[in-house]
């Protein structure tokens, strides 16, 4: 079974959202990385779903399973859906997707 385990969202300016986001959030999440493009929020309270904010065009959702096989069983089952994989050169070890309107997805 996968489960929605980070959202990336595409920022213009790193700083600015990491402060924004970072204060939005500050009573649920904690910010544990920041780069200069990119940063890391957890949630405080254990399980949940990861924020990262990047400057790179990379707006997707990260859908995690628990191993391999259950890996290989959902992209099949999602190909089933509608949803087709794509060629990602940022990340050739993750199987990236896009649903049916084109939205991208890892499947992790």
């Amino acid at each position: 079974m996968v489960r929605l385990g980070s959202i990336v969202m595409h920022v213009s300016e790193i700083g600015r959202a990491a402060e924004f986001w970072g204060r939005a959030l500050e009573s649920q999440y904690e910010l544990v990385h920041r780069d200069h493009n990119s940063a890391t929020f957890f949630p405080k309270d254990g399980p949940g779903v990861v924020l990262q904010l990047t400057e790179r065009n990379q707006m997707h959702l990260d859908l995690n399973t628990d191993s391999l096989e259950e890996n290989a069983a959902e992209i099949k089952r999602l190909e089933s859906l509608g949803a087709r994989r794509v060629d990602w050169p940022y990340r050739p070890d993750v199987p990236v997707m896009a649903d049916p309107d084109g939205n991208l997805f890892c499947v992790c």
